[in-house]
Order: C-alpha cells, then sequence, then structure tokens
C-alpha cells in the first residue's frame, strides 16, 4: 500500500442541491422502480445516470466510432468509466441495502443529477454527477458530507471498462513538480477491433487541506481515510479525463494533463465555469405560465438537445444523443436535419451551425458517394458516422434508397443562411454543398412524357414504403432544395444551373380521388410509419392552401402506425395550429411525447412501446410544435419571422427567448 499527500486549493463550501431554484428546474425522484436513467452531457462525454449509488452506467464518446462487431457497421465508443465510488463509514461499506431517504433530482439549470441518503443515522450524503460544460472531455462527481456524530469516512475508486473494450488496464502514476505531488490513476485501452486507443485518467480532489491517498496496485484502487467530527461538512470530488486517438495523437498524455489541470484549480471555480456555461445556453429557453408539467416536459427536451451538442466541435447529434451507444449505433440521420436542427437553429446559432459543419466536412465523401450509384454532384449517406460514409447495415434497403437524407441537408444549409445572413460562409462552405445537392437531383429525376419529372425507387419518410416512385417527401424536399441553390446562387451572384428551376417547377405529385396528395404513386390507404405528405406543409411549406393542409390532414393523422416515432404528432399539431385548432394542437402535443415518457425523470423513448430513451429526435419534434406551431415562429428568407400563434388554453402564457441572432424575446398571452 502507497500513500501519497495531495496539494489541496481551498475553496469555499457550496452546496450544490441549494432550495434556491426556482420551479421548472427540477425533476425529483424517491423511487428506483423501473428506472431510467438521465444523461448528463457536455456535446463531447456522455454519462449515463445509475441507481444504484454512485452509478454512472456508460459513459459515451461523441465522433468516436468502431465496428459494432467485426461484420458490422459502425458503432459509437462507450468509455472506460472512472466513476466508481466506494464508501465505508466507520468500517462497514455503504450500499443500497443499508441507506434510508434515497432522492435523486435532475438539475437541468445547472446540469447535474444530485442524489441524497441517510446512513444508519450517523451521516448524511449528498453526491452530484455532472460533464462538465467548460472542460468538454471531463467529468466529475461532487460528494458532501454531512456528519450526525463523529465517524471515521473512507472512499475508494477504480477504473472499469465495458466488456467490448480490449487491451484494458490501469495503474497509479505520482506526478510531481516543485510545488505539489499528484496522485493519479491513469486507465488505457481499445475499442472493438482496435481503431481507436481510449484513455481516462481520474483523481481525487479536496476543499481547503491535504488528505493523504492510497493507491493499492493489486486492487487497482485508490483511496483515503479521513477522521469527520459530528457537524463538520467535508467535501471533495473525483474528477476524470475521457479522451481518443480520434480527437488526439496522444489520448494518454493529453487525459493526463487535463486532469492536472483539474487537480491545480479551485473546484468552486471548475463547478462556477460549467455553471456560467449553461446560464449562455439557457439563454435561449421557453418559460410557460400555468402549467408546470409541461413546462418540465420542455425544458428537458431542451436540456438534452443543448446536452448532446455542443458549438465548434463540428460534431453532429445522434438520435438517441449521448444517452446510449447501441441505439442506432450513434449514427447521424435526418433526424438532425429536420427534428433537432431547426430548434438549435432559432435559439443557438453556434450549436447549429457545428451540425452543419458536420455535412460540411463529409462533402467529398458525398460526392464520391453520388458516383458509385452513377449519379452526379453530393449524394449523403442515410446513417452518417465519423467516415461520412454509408453506415446502415447492408441488409436495410433505408441505407442504399432513401434518398430524401440529401435534400434535408441542403434545406438545412440554405436555413442557416436564412437565419445568420453570413454570406461569407455561403461563399466559402454554404453553396458548395448546395449546389453539389441541386446537381444530385438534376441527374436523380427522370423525364416524363407529359415534361414531368420523376423520381423513382426510394424510400420515402414512411419506410413501411420501399422502393416506389414519386414518394411526396422525397419529391418535395427535392423541389424545395433545388429553389433553395437558386436563391443561394442569385444571393453570391453567380449563374444558377436552369435545369435547377425547370426541374423544381415540375416535379411530380400524385392526388387520390378525396384531393388529398399520394403518399406515392401506388398507395392506396395503407398505414404509415410516419408523417409524410403532411411534411409538404411544414416544414417544407410547399402546401399553403387551409383547405388542402385539412385535406390531408384529415387523411393522413388515421393512417400513421400507433407504434410509429413520436415525430408524426409534433407536424400534425403544428399544422393545426397553422389552422387555429388549439384544442387539437395541444391534443397533439402531448401525444406527441406523453406516451413515450419513462420513469423517474420523463426522459423519452422512441415510440410508446418501446424502452430506448432518450430519443433526442421525439424532443426536436415536440419543441418545433411549441416554437413554431403555438410560437408561430418561422424561417423565411427574410429571417426568422412570427406568423399565427396559439395559446394553448392550458397555458396562461408563455415565452421563447434568446431567439435568432439578435436574441429576440417572443411572449405569446
Amino acid at each position: 500500500m502507497k500513500k501519497f499527500i495531495v496539494l489541496c486549493i481551498a475553496t469555499t463550501f457550496v452546496l450544490l442541491n441549494a432550495s434556491a431554484e426556482s420551479a421548472g428546474w427540477q425533476i425529483t425522484t424517491k423511487s428506483k422502480n423501473n428506472y431510467n436513467g438521465v444523461t448528463v452531457a457536455n456535446g463531447r462525454i456522455g454519462m449515463v445516470s445509475g441507481k444504484d449509488i454512485f452509478s454512472v452506467s456508460d459513459i459515451v464518446l461523441n465522433g468516436v466510432f468502431d465496428k459494432e462487431h467485426t461484420e458490422g457497421v459502425s458503432r459509437v465508443v462507450r468509455g472506460p468509466i472512472f466513476t466508481n465510488l466506494d464508501i465505508s463509514i466507520d468500517g462497514l461499506k455503504v450500499n443500497d441495502d443499508n441507506i434510508k431517504d434515497w432522492t435523486q433530482t435532475l438539475n437541468m439549470k445547472k446540469a447535474h443529477i444530485s442524489t441524497s441518503f441517510n446512513f444508519k443515522n450517523k451521516v448524511k450524503i449528498e453526491y452530484s454527477i455532472m460533464a462538465l460544460r467548460n472542460l468538454p472531455y471531463m467529468g466529475t462527481i461532487v460528494v458532501d458530507i454531512i456528519p450526525l456524530e463523529n465517524i471515521v469516512f473512507s472512499a475508494t475508486n477504480i477504473t472499469t471498462f465495458p466488456e467490448e473494450l480490449k487491451n484494458a488496464n490501469s495503474k497509479f502514476k505520482v506526478l510531481r513538480d516543485a510545488e505539489a505531488i499528484m496522485p493519479i490513476c491513469v486507465s488505457e485501452a481499445e475499442s472493438r477491433t482496435q481503431m481507436h486507443k481510449l484513455a481516462t485518467c481520474s483523481a481525487f480532489l479536496f476543499d481547503g487541506e491535504s488528505v493523504e491517498v492510497a493507491s493499492d496496485i493489486k486492487n487497482e484502487s485508490m483511496s483515503f481515510t479521513k477522521e469527520l467530527k459530528k457537524g463538520e461538512k467535508f467535501r471533495f470530488a473525483l474528477i476524470g479525463s475521457n479522451t481518443s486517438s480520434r480527437d488526439f495523437l496522444d489520448a494518454k498524455s493529453e487525459a493526463e494533463r487535463m486532469t492536472v489541470f483539474a487537480m491545480r484549480s479551485k473546484l468552486s471555480d471548475i463547478i462556477d465555469g460549467h455553471t456560467a456555461k449553461w446560464d449562455e445556453l439557457w439563454e435561449g429557453d421557453i418559460e410557460i405560465e400555468g402549467n408546470l408539467e409541461d413546462q418540465l416536459d420542455v425544458r428537458l427536451a431542451l436540456y438534452n438537445l443543448y446536452s448532446f451538442s455542443r458549438e465548434g466541435t463540428r460534431l453532429s447529434v445522434a438520435p438517441m444523443g449521448l444517452s446510449t451507444a447501441t441505439g442506432y449505433n450513434g449514427h447521424v440521420f435526418w433526424d438532425t436535419e429536420i427534428w433537432m436542427y431547426p430548434p438549435m437553429l432559432l435559439l443557438n446559432q453556434p450549436i447549429a451551425k457545428s451540425f452543419i459543419d458536420y455535412r460540411t466536412d463529409r462533402l467529398p465523401k458525398a460526392l464520391q458517394r453520388a458516383q458509385i450509384f452513377g449519379y452526379k454532384g453530393a449524394m449523403y449517406p442515410w446513417e452518417s458516422d465519423d467516415s461520412g460514409e454509408e453506415a446502415t447495415p447492408t441488409w436495410c434497403l433505408t441505407g442504399t434508397f432513401e434518398h430524401h437524407i440529401t435534400a434535408d441537408v441542403g434545406i438545412a444549409f440554405w436555413n442557416y443562411y436564412s437565419v445568420t445572413k453570413d454570406k461569407e460562409w455561403l461563399k466559402d462552405e454554404g453553396y458548395k454543398v448546395l449546389k453539389s445537392v441541386a446537381d444530385f437531383w438534376v441527374s436523380r429525376v427522370i423525364k416524363n412524357d407529359d415534361g414531368s419529372y420523376s423520381i423513382k425507387n426510394v424510400i420515402g419518410a414512411n419506410e413501411f414504403a420501399p422502393n416506389v416512385d414519386d414518394n411526396a417527401f422525397t419529391n418535395g424536399s427535392a423541389k424545395v432544395v433545388l429553389q433553395y441553390a437558386v436563391k443561394a446562387a442569385k444571393e453570391l451572384g453567380l449563374k444558377a444551373n436552369p435545369q435547377w428551376n425547370i426541374i423544381a417547377d415540375n416535379i411530380k405529385f400524385n392526388y387520390m380521388p378525396s384531393g388529398a396528395i399520394r403518399e406515392h404513386a401506388t398507395y392506396n390507404g395503407e398505414i404509415i410509419k410516419q408523417a409524410d405528405v403532411n411534411l409538404l406543409a411544414f416544414p417544407l411549406e410547399l402546401i399553403t392552401d387551409k383547405k388542402q393542409i385539412l385535406r390531408d390532414l384529415e387523411y393522413y393523422e388515421p393512417k400513421i402506425y400507433e407504434d410509429g416515432p413520436a415525430m408524426g404528432s409534433s407536424i400534425l399539431s403544428i399544422l393545426y395550429s397553422r389552422l387555429g385548432n388549439k384544442k387539437k394542437a395541444y391534443e397533439l402535443f402531448k401525444e406527441s411525447y406523453i406516451p413515450n415518457k419513462r420513469p423517474p425523470f420523463g426522459v423519452l423513448s422512441e415510440s410508446a412501446f418501446s424502452n430506448n430513451p432518450y430519443f433526442a429526435t421525439g424532443a426536436g419534434g415536440m419543441l418545433q410544435a411549441v416554437i413554431s406551431g403555438f410560437g408561430g415562429l418561422y424561417i423565411t428568407d427574410k429571417g426568422i419571422q412570427q406568423r399565427q400563434t396559439v395559446l394553448p388554453k392550458e397555458w396562461k402564457s408563455f415565452k421563447i427567448k434568446g431567439v435568432g441572432p439578435e436574441k429576440k424575446t417572443y411572449t405569446i398571452k
């Protein structure tokens, strides 16, 4: 057993669970039944909470991929877990069987999940887990000990590894300089097929005094013991970094440097820096007066989108965000551009830019993919990983035929320009993508004898109908992005390809005998997976006639599969808001997520009958129902505009704050 003295930096004791929080920011549970963890994340790493003491079930690394297995496609990587604290009081290990008054709270404003409990009337323990927003590759557990009598307190920590990691090992190092002795635990591993090296470095931090830290090489643990007197509050933290060779040539050394930085900082400064970053994020917020339940639900959706994304990273966000490595393998779909991107574009343009930067960086692969299939321009993959190549399993037809993703990407690019009016970006990056996307559709369409244009052999948003012709949403999104490419060329004083306008003006749509738009050329009333035709009215805004909107709504609403993804009801809610039917709009808003809520925090699953939280795509849909439905905010060529608003009778009023580059506030009463 080796012991070291840690040089500690004095700091003020601040209880993280202070009761001064305003309503609408915290969700608390006292039950572990049917427990679904909530994620604390910072756009780089996601830490998923557990019901057991100090439990973190997963640490998910954004943008780091390896194969799911040797014969499979890519999957996002889980990192080593440095948060495996064991504590003892007077020599007795504290566990779930000998504590009482267990309570866990998600604090969305400060982005941490806090747990408190009592142990044998001897001590009250409170701890908070956070993925540090100011230190993007780091997370921490901050522990507050409140003795109710004199006790001897011990804490031990080890690093554990997900089963798929290879060649895992941990060792202890003592870093020394002229002023400090810093014992750290350094762990390394390799991803499934050794595509990436992973590193984790952890250490204890203390408030106000030196504490002796011991390492046990045999048990691969580090620990400390301290005598505490009754009423003597004691705080310490376990802090760790998670890095990979995806981002660093020498991931291990960088992990060590990050931890050293934290060890030589004040704990209060670290926490304050984290909180300050979240205060900046919450400048974009939705405040609902008169309905606390809806306020918490809406804010939880926004909290998760902020958590899973990060400005300046040139990374996108997957359907399950950073809540799991297995949900769609962490791949990026249309879920980003159509569902999660619009709320971020309205409320936080730097984060939105990171999403489109991700697509800009992968344009060369999209150009290559178009050539592979005999087309021109850029053809984006249905599922995208870090490489930008198609990442859909080969047996799944969507990866080969769901081509509307290419239009969805281009639409997101034009919308970014519409909101920001950043002409330099449009010139240097945006137009390259828009032109390449438009060129793809010119090569993809087929001219009919009557002069119209068809898009054949596709899978649309309704994935229950593979290999169909003239899918409504595919044709509609292609039409819109061709129009946007023309507008982009005009903005830059360039000559647009005449075919862009010709095809956009003549792309084919089919109709049912009732006058409703036909979902594809041979559609005949079958159940559909999710909204498709209705997307023509929003977000595409190709259909503006209220009678046609209602006709399509009434036809397709009963056709949507009851176990389909949640976003369909969000779109229907927005359209009923546009029609002024606030009762129906609110009902569908609730329908878009209430069946998907899972205990104890209300994290969203993909559908009413699945259990795979957190479904960030659904969060994006329900937020659009509030912002663009009830709030009437739309992205137009002239920027963000407010149209008809709807105030649900269940709310007294609501505000949408921090909208657009000017950070405007819209109040709906």
